[in-house]
């Protein structure tokens, strides 16, 4: 993966629409070029999704690993596949997620530097109780700062997920951990609906 695709402040992650087990992902530049594409494999007891610069599954770029079998709050270790060098952990808050979605952001060493949480808790609750037709929505935040949000269009036949990193002039907010985050979102989260 070149350093120039990710450098962009949006993305667009689609789910493959009518897959009945597993996922396909396919991460977007604001260009409409694709960046980053991955194959979720069904029933896996532990989550290993892999992400590769083709639809062609030739050159892995990404790796994400659960590091555990089936567990409510498991922590997913987000590693560059060039370099084998884990590049930090998103680890779901499993019963607060329950009212809530949230996610706690970690570094290399595992250290919690932020947060990705969902916008609302009355919009959460009317999204899991009632309705599935309210779209979701993310912010981001590292260190106290906003550095990202992810958005949720509404379309009942297809998931697409608005990776905005715009808020994060500096690059505080690792794009690779940003986008695995979202493919994370997509595929975790996604799940309720």
């Amino acid at each position: 993966m070149t350093a120039s695709a990710l450098d962009h402040q949006t993305y667009v992650i689609r789910k493959q629409f009518l897959k009945l087990f597993g996922g396909k992902f396919r991460i977007y530049d604001p260009y409409g070029r694709l960046v980053l594409f991955a194959n979720q494999r069904a029933f896996k007891l532990r989550e290993d999704i892999r992400l590769y610069t083709g639809e062609d599954m030739q050159e892995e770029a990404l790796l994400i690993k659960a590091r555990s079998i089936i567990d409510w709050s498991s922590a997913y270790d987000v590693i560059d596949a060039a370099s084998e060098q884990k590049i930090g952990a998103l680890k779901r808050k499993g019963w607060k997620s329950i009212l809530q979605d949230e996610w706690v952001v970690m570094d290399a060493d595992d250290n919690e530097i932020g947060f990705i949480r969902e916008d609302s808790v009355a919009l959460a609750l009317l999204r899991r109780f009632l309705t599935n037709l309210v779209p979701q929505r993310y912010h981001a935040e590292i260190d106290g700062v906003p550095v990202a949000t992810y958005r949720q269009n509404f379309n009942p036949l297809t998931l697409r997920l608005m990776c905005d990193f715009s808020a994060d002039q500096t690059h505080t907010f690792d794009r690779r951990l940003g986008l695995a985050a979202g493919v994370l979102l997509c595929a975790i989260e996604g799940r309720q609906n």
